[in-house]
């Protein structure tokens, strides 16, 4: 198997994957997946998809990731590695869509009006 790559964004962050066979050795940044992701519900988040397959040990993962908060990183990691895994192989897609894996979550932060204090709150009304 040779290098495959795919890209996952959630929110400001964007996630690079290169995945190729190894011993299950995620690095994020040049960084251990522990030291990056220190929360263990958003290492589970990451490792989703490498679950489904009991793949957690068949690849290793190098990512580069860019933007966003650690929710949004990890959640953009998780697409990354999910679309990764189709193109490794295509008879992956079926369960990773079902699981929801493959959906890229399209909610952006809403830009601020001028004139107005937020995005869409307004300044308080006064009648005199």
């Amino acid at each position: 198997m040779e290098l495959i790559q795919a890209i996952g964004r959630r929110k400001a962050a964007v996630a690079r994957v290169y995945v190729t066979e190894g011993k299950g050795n995620i690095t994020i940044n040049d960084r251990a997946l522990g030291d990056y992701f220190p929360s263990k519900l958003l290492q589970y988040v990451v490792k989703q998809p490498l679950a489904l397959f009991d793949a957690e040990s068949k690849y290793d993962i190098k990512a580069n990731l860019d933007g966003g908060g650690y929710k949004g990183q990890s959640e953009a990691l998780r697409l990354a590695i999910a679309r990764a895994l189709v193109k490794i192989d295509p008879e992956n897609k079926s369960p990773l869509r079902a699981q929801g894996f493959l959906t890229r979550d399209p909610r952006e932060v809403e830009r601020k009006k001028p004139g107005r204090p937020k995005a869409r709150k307004r300044f308080q009304f006064s009648k005199r």
